[in-house]
């Protein structure tokens, strides 16, 4: 059965009681004997606990032994304690240094939804925590504070504002990572130039990060998953990207990037997701891309691609998401295609340009429902209405001027017949 999380709550809150009634009972007896009664616990009857029923199950929750009372035995009551997550905190709760310090053999710290204040970790926590996560958690957090846990295989940082001037002074000191989340933390300044080679996941998205992607960067052979995107990213993507061979996750979109796509990305055979989406590049879309067999996932939408797109129905139809829109001079190919898919792009003529411009974005209908313009029926309709108007004009104008004609000649006729 699930342990009730209300005495596991409590018993966070009340940490540094517990750490009290540890002193108390460590302490000589008085001659003055207590009139308080005991609560029962499940320890022995020749050993007296000075814990309350509320916190003997939230210490049973933790996996913590209660046979003997935790508090008067040991000078680290908590020492079976290795991982701890608090989620969900009120506004009451607060980490003092004495309870962390009774925290020191925890190797996994997680903060979920506790918008509490930071406090400095001790050097012996510091030192023995492998994974440290604080989602919407942790006001007023620095890249001091966070560069301090150095021996982290695992950082995850997400909806927390950071005050750094950008990743490098958090991560230069961490040799032993492999996983690094800072995303939506308002981070500015430039990537590190310099990044350890254990990293198999790394996403600094949705940050003010700007300057180019270092070519570094691309030398992290062992790197799975590589997301960049809406920050200010600018230059070009590196020619060297397909150096990560390894990579099955690549998130460049929402950026400045501009350039063609590198051809190198053709020495990715793992990668299954690439959205290079909302960002200035150019050039064509490579033919390469049709071969990558693992591919799922493919948003180039956004640019300012150009050409015939090089794609067939059977590649298209085996990807989940694909999305080519608003690139105003790509086109499709028909005679592949058909004339009837919803790309967010016209047709190509017999010259591979578009027939006609991209349909205008509804922001207030589906996507689902944009359909590509068809081969011209409906311009050529337009032609025929248009100079069906003129041709009315002249008519009205030629009778007009044949009634004034007509007349004038009734009138000089008349003149001629009255004399």
């Amino acid at each position: 059965m699930a342990p009730d999380p209300s005495p596991l709550l409590l018993f966070l809150v009340h940490l540094s009681l517990l750490l009290h009634h540890a002193a108390a009972a460590a302490a000589p007896p008085t001659s003055a004997p207590t009139s308080a009664p005991k609560p029962p616990t499940h320890s022995s009857p020749n050993s007296p606990s000075t814990l309350d029923p509320k916190q003997l199950r939230a210490l049973q929750s933790l996996n913590i032994p209660t046979s003997k009372d935790p508090c008067s035995h040991s000078s680290s009551p908590f020492r079976h304690l290795l991982s701890l997550t608090l989620a969900n905190c009120s506004d009451d709760v607060a980490l003092s240094l004495t309870a962390l310090k009774s925290l020191s053999t925890l190797t996994s710290l997680s903060f979920l939804n506790c918008p509490i204040s930071p406090i400095k970790f001790p050097a012996e926590l510091a030192a023995n925590l492998r994974t440290f996560t604080a989602v919407s958690s942790l006001n007023k957090l620095t890249g001091v504070w966070l560069s301090r846990l150095q021996n982290l295989t695992s950082l995850t940082v997400s909806r927390v504002a950071v005050s750094a001037s950008g990743p490098t002074i958090i991560l230069s000191g961490m040799k032993s990572l492999h996983s690094v989340t800072l995303s939506h933390t308002n981070l500015t300044g430039n990537l590190p130039k310099h990044w350890h080679s254990n990293l198999t996941f790394l996403d600094l998205s949705t940050n003010q990060l700007k300057g180019e992607i270092p070519i570094s960067l691309t030398r992290l052979e062992n790197l799975l998953h590589l997301n960049l995107s809406s920050n200010s990213l600018s230059e070009t993507i590196p020619d060297t990207i397909g150096d990560l061979s390894s990579l099955q996750n690549l998130s460049l979109a929402s950026n400045s990037l501009s350039g063609p796509i590198p051809e190198s990305l053709a020495a990715m055979p793992a990668l299954t997701h690439l959205d290079l989406s909302s960002n200035q590049l150019n050039g064509t879309i490579p033919n390469f891309i049709r071969d990558m067999k693992r591919l799922k996932f493919l948003n180039l939408a956004g640019n300012a691609f150009h050409g015939v797109l090089p794609f067939n129905a059977t590649f298209i139809e085996r990807l989940e998401v694909f999305k080519v829109g608003e690139n105003s001079n790509l086109c499709y190919n028909r005679t592949v295609l058909g004339s009837k898919l919803k790309l967010r792009i016209a047709a190509c003529d017999k010259h591979g340009l578009p027939l006609s411009p991209p349909p205008a974005k509804d922001a207030s209908a589906d996507d689902s429902s944009d359909e590509d313009y068809d081969d011209g029926d409906d311009e050529n309709v337009g032609e025929k209405k248009h100079s069906g108007g003129p041709s009315k004009v002249v008519l009205g104008f030629a009778i007009g001027i044949s009634s004034i004609v007509f007349l004038i000649v009734f009138l000089i006729l008349l003149a001629k017949c009255c004399k």
